[in-house]
């Protein structure tokens, strides 16, 4: 195949599965290797940005994922009309940043860290397919681990969990002493 039937079937690839697709499984398909097909993925995703076209190639822990460019969300959200995304709750986000942070972990240490239950907010979480069921802890019990997903990373325009913002260790200290001194103060009561 020619350069142009290859790109060509990689957007067939990627338009069809509609999720991201590995990059060992494009390679494969189109029977090249995978520096070649890599390069012909990133070549792609040079022409859709000076092309200045409504759809982009964005890159998801070594898989690669059609999508449809910011710039045009009203658009598609004017025709659907409804929104694309659900909105997350204070609740939600802070029990989401729990599980980026610290995945795998159970709903019992949530909660630990919470002071509350969170039942509600992590079923909430993998109904937005942002969480997902990793596994299970080889404890008593064999309580869920939970961890992001793909769609956690493609909602918060990171290709990993490596580029999370890291928490400043000063900060921390003073979140746990603050903490630490609100349980004081409840325990006094």
């Amino acid at each position: 195949m020619e350069i142009r039937q290859l790109e060509g079937a990689i957007e067939a690839i990627l338009f069809t599965m509609g999720e991201a697709v590995e990059l060992c499984q494009i390679a494969k398909a189109i029977q090249q290797d995978k520096a070649t097909t890599e390069k012909l993925i990133h070549n792609l995703m040079d022409k859709y940005q000076d092309e200045g076209r409504g759809i982009h190639i964005i890159e998801l822990e070594n898989s690669y994922q059609l999508c449809t460019k910011r710039d045009y969300y009203g658009c598609l959200i004017r025709i659907a009309m409804q929104p694309q995304k659900p909105a997350l709750t204070d609740v939600m986000l802070e029990t989401l940043s729990i599980i980026a942070y610290k995945q795998p972990v159970t709903k019992a240490e949530i909660e630990k860290i919470r002071g509350v239950k969170s039942d509600h907010a992590v079923n909430k979480l993998v109904e937005y397919n942002l969480v997902k069921e990793l596994g299970r802890l080889d404890a008593p019990g064999r309580p869920i681990l939970f961890g992001t997903t793909e769609e956690f990373l493609r909602t918060f325009g990171v290709q990993g969990l490596e580029e999370l913002p890291s928490v400043d260790p000063v900060k921390m200290a003073d979140f746990k002493a603050e903490a630490e001194e609100e349980i004081q103060l409840k325990l006094d009561v």
